[in-house]
């Protein structure tokens, strides 16, 4: 077996910049840079939609909450006091 000659060794550096990636033409560049504005914006768009959705849907169920415990509290003690007060007005 004969030893390897310094020639068939290849140096580090001419590997790596073999292996770099070529950037695309500036007129492909610009094409890939607004198609990715634009997914990002759509996708950013949807994100925040369905937040928004969600979080509308909770508040809107705390205030329905609120509003009928509020209802079934209060709504008993003004039908009282209106028909006490009209039952009373008749009587006189």
């Amino acid at each position: 077996m004969e030893p390897e000659s310094g020639e068939n060794i290849p140096i580090l550096t001419d590997v790596i910049l073999s292996a770099a990636p070529t950037l695309p033409p500036l007129v492909e560049r610009d094409a890939l840079v607004a198609e990715l504005q634009t997914t990002l914006a759509a996708r950013t768009y949807a994100l925040t939609e369905e937040i928004l959705r969600a979080t509308f849907a909770e508040m809107e169920a705390s205030l329905l909450e609120r509003i009928t415990t509020r209802l079934r509290r209060e709504l008993p003690e003004i039908i009282d006091a209106a028909l006490r007060e009209r039952l009373g007005e008749e009587r006189s």
